[in-house]
């Protein structure tokens, strides 16, 4: 599936580093991490060891709900397996995060609706954190 593919890239999946093995772990467990800074207080996805904001080499791993509102999102049409999904989550734990939507028709999919996180397994890698709409 190439959206899966996109995916797996984008989140490190098939990586070894150990900058994002906490991350991988997590999601094994059905559990979603994110970084924040210890000097400036920001939350930031993806996780790395330097805070994008203020380059400080002190951030610590927190776990997030899992939970947000769809910031953007763009439907992809011309796809081998059918039209998908791709949308910006501002978590409710602070950070943009880039995933899909799953399991829902492109047309229920708005700015600003409730989502909350899903991990898809993958063969031979850790699951993909992806979201599903919160019903109403």
């Amino acid at each position: 599936m190439v959206e899966e593919v996109m995916m797996r890239a984008a989140l490190g999946a098939q990586s070894t580093d150990a900058e994002i093995a906490p991350l991988q772990e997590a999601a094994r467990q059905q559990r979603l991490l994110i970084k924040r800074c210890s000097d400036c207080g920001q939350p930031h996805w993806h996780p790395r060891t330097f805070c994008p904001f203020c380059m400080s080499p002190r951030t610590l791993w927190e776990e997030s709900k899992g939970t947000g509102v769809i910031y953007t999102f763009t439907i992809v049409r011309r796809s081998p397996t059918g039209p998908f999904a791709i949308a910006y989550i501002r978590l409710d734990s602070g950070p943009l995060m880039l995933s899909h939507v799953v399991d829902c028709r492109p047309g229920e999919i708005a700015i600003g609706k409730r989502v909350s996180v899903c991990f898809q397994p993958v063969p031979d890698a850790p699951p993909l954190p992806l979201f599903r709409l919160v019903p109403t």
